[in-house]
């Protein structure tokens, strides 16, 4: 069997344009059974394009993608019925309770009516909102809210799951349960693609697609990206200006990229130029004060942003 049929979710040259805008351009993507994919790139990169494509909402301009085994341009209601989607902005009705919210989605999702008792206990467990049932939603905080969400985007027991920035705007501990529950939910078989602006969620995913001007541009777990994403050695450098300091390096032999970060500089070396055991002294000859120089681990955001701007320095160039 093939990795195309084995695929919960699969995509080749996926496109999507408006005009003469192209949103999603040429995507190739494929995510396993029970996988957590995390969609990151700045706003305006194609995700929530991608994402609507794949729930059967946007029709593809070209290529194509199956979820499920069904294809989402021919058999967009089948696609529709084994999905459940979360989106960004909170989808569901401050006026009716907890309970009111669950039924409502139980009708639209089609769940049997013997199953939905069943169905409306897991959600609520899942949630923590045993108890709740007579609450009005407007009155529960973003967290419970996000939690209840999903529990209502899964109560047909959808194997492949969409969630397009669903803990936006949500407080970091909140953030952290409902990526437990996440989790909870891969570990029961559902695939799961989910759309973040946040790095530190990102950690949590078990394969990353980094999405910037509608094309991928790279892929991997965390670990891979952050060890291969930047294309050289990742150096903390302390010193004084740091004004100066960067305007001395950006440029300067074998200096893949220098930046700000906090009170100290992060400098990307390429295997040529300016090392280690050299960078100290030459900004010392520059008239700027050295301190420690160290190779650090890179974090999920230094390879984001290098790799966009990586992107954006290759589109000027064209």
């Amino acid at each position: 069997m093939n990795a195309t049929i084995q695929a919960a979710v699969a995509a080749h040259g996926l496109t999507k344009r408006f005009g003469t805008f192209t949103a999603v351009d040429h995507l190739d993507l494929s995510i396993a059974r029970g996988e957590v994919m995390g969609f990151i790139g700045p706003n305006g990169a194609g995700k929530s394009t991608a994402i609507r494509m794949f729930c059967g909402l946007l029709t593809p301009s070209a290529g194509s993608a199956t979820v499920a085994g069904f294809d989402v341009g021919s058999q967009s209601q089948a696609v529709r019925e084994h999905i459940g989607y979360m989106s960004q902005k909170f989808s569901l009705y401050d006026d009716l309770t907890v309970r009111e919210n669950l039924r409502f989605f139980g009708g639209i999702y089609h769940v049997p009516r013997h199953e939905l008792p069943e169905r409306m206990a897991f959600a609520l467990s899942m949630a923590g909102l045993k108890g709740q049932d007579d609450a009005l939603v407007a009155t529960l905080a973003g967290g419970w809210k996000q939690r209840l969400a999903l529990g209502c985007a899964i109560l047909h027991r959808p194997p492949v799951l969409f969630l397009d920035e669903p803990t936006s705007g949500v407080e970091p501990a909140a953030r952290r349960m409902f990526w437990d529950l996440i989790h909870q939910l891969a570990g029961d078989g559902v695939t799961i693609l989910v759309s973040t602006h946040y790095m530190d969620e990102a950690e949590y995913c078990n394969r990353i697609a980094l999405i910037d001007r509608g094309k991928l541009v790279a892929m991997g777990s965390p670990g891979e990206l952050r060890a291969h994403g930047l294309g050289g050695d990742l150096l903390e450098v302390t010193c004084s200006p740091l004004g100066v300091a960067l305007k001395v390096l950006t440029g300067a032999p074998g200096v893949v990229e220098a930046a700000i970060f906090g009170d100290k500089l992060h400098v990307v070396l390429a295997s040529e130029g300016l090392a280690l055991d050299t960078l100290p002294a030459f900004l010392t000859r520059h008239g700027i004060q050295a301190g420690q120089t160290r190779k650090v681990l890179p974090s999920l955001e230094d390879v984001f942003v290098r790799l966009v701007s990586r992107g954006q320095d290759t589109r000027n160039a064209a």
